[in-house]
């Protein structure tokens, strides 16, 4: 607020936006055992006690699904899943125009989908972990390359990490790079083909560093795959927004919010 000008009063909504998800039957935060300290069941109230202004909560993969709605690929869309792959793979789904969040929050957390391919996980929960993780996220990008004879892969992060061997293996015509591509493509399809058989989606977003910077190489190597692995065809597409699309998100939430309250006339 201070590097923009602005003093405490001149904010009127606050969005967090973290993985994982509320579950409303208990007020907890579920899918997230990664982010100790936010398990309290009464986080949200000691969340709208210390914040002097009114706040929301979702789901950080929610509020990129809503930046892609408002601002970019999804435009005009009322049903389409969004698949990110970041730090952690995940999913969004809009159905008829709105988020769907499921019974416990936990729609869209395909991550633990059990997919061919891997181990099948028990207990997800406690793990962490699930077989789709383990088969596409981005820390299966950076094995794979190993397995496939791939020289200088970068060290860091491990989103980074794949971030850059998709953006170069898309660029290069050798191989090795071309087999990384194609098999990360199948790997993605699959556990697209249990999501599209069950929906049956009009579009696909893919979303986050790992899938958008296969651009539009990737894409159709994906589309390719699972049109032979599903009997939906929806039509796939990389996200449009790139630049910071959580906080995207979040901004395009506070501000619905904000404009409803303004131009309510039952007030």
């Amino acid at each position: 607020m201070k590097a923009a000008g602005l003093a405490r009063d001149d904010i009127h909504r606050l969005v967090i936006g973290t993985p994982g998800a509320f579950d409303p039957t208990t007020g907890r935060l579920r899918y997230a055992s990664h982010l100790p300290g936010w398990h309290s069941p009464t986080l949200l109230d000691e969340l709208a006690a210390a914040l002097p202004m009114p706040f929301e909560y979702e789901n950080d993969v929610n509020l990129v699904a809503l930046a892609e709605q408002r601002l970019g690929a999804a435009r005009d869309h009322t049903d389409f899943v969004l698949l990110w792959n970041q730090e952690g793979l995940g999913a969004a789904l809009v159905l008829g125009g709105r988020l769907h969040r499921g019974w416990t929050g936990g729609a869209g957390e395909v991550g633990f989908l059990p997919v061919p391919g891997t181990p099948l996980v028990r207990q997800v929960t406690k793990a962490n972990s699930g077989g789709y993780q383990e088969l596409a996220g981005s820390q299966a990008v950076p094995r794979l390359a190993r397995e496939l004879g791939i020289e200088d892969i970068p060290a860091g992060p491990y989103a980074e990490a794949a971030a850059h061997l998709v953006a170069r293996a898309a660029e290069r015509d050798d191989e090795p790079h071309r087999r990384l591509l194609r098999t990360y493509a199948t790997r993605l399809a699959t556990g697209l083909a249990s999501l599209v058989s069950v929906l049956d989606p009009e579009l696909v977003v893919l979303s986050g560093a790992a899938l958008t910077s296969g651009g539009d190489t990737l894409r159709t190597l994906v589309q390719a795959e699972l049109e032979e692995l599903a009997a939906s065809r929806p039509r796939l597409v990389v996200g449009d927004v790139r630049e910071h699309p959580v906080l995207r998100g979040a901004l395009e939430s506070a501000l619905a919010t904000t404009r409803d309250e303004v131009f309510d006339t039952s007030r």
